[in-house]
């Protein structure tokens, strides 16, 4: 008689490539442009973190325009006011704690926006990549309040799905964005869905591991071959994950916008210009 064999079976980390904790500018990092790291991890091709303490001096954009993308606005802490032209009188408001911003620029959008200095302003501002199908499309905003977002455990599920939970915002593509928040001690896992070979990253506050460390700032870039991620919170930490199928297509880039073609690039410029016909027609530039 023989005795059965058994074997304990080990999930496969995977493992970071890449990590960096890109260039500031006064409150604002930028983590991923289009230029660099966005060809590696599109369809997310932009990524700032911003942070502002109460009372200190928070960046003043202006009125300006994107084209043949989308943002999204994340907010960890504080709140930031907003305005676009989208629709027949554009949207105008107040972003809370907790909040989440969309703005899908497709061919041609306006839009600004101010944090509140009378409390920490701490989040992120990503750039998403469209397919051709969208990246002319009417323009249109999405505001979120903090009840607005659906949970799963510790992650905010800020685009597409995650454990049964889906985004009320549409993502353009196979894509997946969560906000997590971890207490000391925590440890959470993350299974991307199948064909999501990009995964990534970036720290708003506090240190984990992944299993390398990672402090606030930090943007880790993970293999593409696959494969579970785990995250075990040293502090309270508040860290933004995303996962996606590659965007197959070549980034032609405006100053403000981004498109899959010269010619998409040339219309969607071409539409910015007449959005900014329209608001100096409004007395707004």
């Amino acid at each position: 008689m023989f005795a059965a064999a058994t074997a304990e079976v080990t999930v496969q980390q995977r493992p970071i490539v890449h990590r960096t904790r890109g260039s500031s500018h006064g409150a604002i990092t930028r983590l991923v442009s289009p230029g660099d790291l966005g060809e590696v991890l599109k369809p997310f091709i932009f990524l700032d973190r911003f942070e502002v303490p109460a009372g200190g001096q928070p960046p003043r954009f202006g009125m300006h325009p994107h084209s043949g993308i989308a943002t999204l606005t994340y907010l960890m802490s504080g709140q930031t006011a907003y305005e676009d032209t989208t629709g027949e009188h554009g949207a105008k408001g107040v972003l809370p704690n907790g909040g989440v911003e969309w703005m899908m620029a497709g061919g041609g959008v306006w839009h600004t926006g101010a944090p509140d200095n009378t409390e920490r302003v701490l989040g992120f501002q990503l750039w998403v990549a469209m397919p051709p199908e969208l990246e002319l499309a009417e323009a249109h905003s999405i505001y979120l309040g903090p009840e607005g977002v659906p949970h799963a455990g510790p992650a905010r599920v800020l685009l597409g799905a995650y454990e049964g939970k889906v985004s009320p915002i549409p993502a353009p593509s196979n894509m997946t964005y969560l906000g997590v928040h971890l207490k000391a001690g925590e440890t959470w896992r993350f299974a991307p869905p199948a064909g999501h070979t990009v995964a990534w990253a970036a720290v708003g506050e506090g240190v984990l591991t992944a299993p390398a460390a990672l402090r606030t700032g930090d943007l880790a870039v993970f293999d593409e071959a696959g494969g579970a991620i785990e995250f075990e919170a040293q502090t309270d930490t508040a860290f933004v994950l995303g996962s996606g199928v590659p965007h197959p297509h070549e980034l032609f880039m405006g100053n403000y916008s981004v498109h899959t073609s010269a010619a998409a690039l040339h219309r969607g410029e071409a539409g910015i210009r007449e959005r900014a016909q329209l608001l100096r027609q409004q007395g707004r530039m």
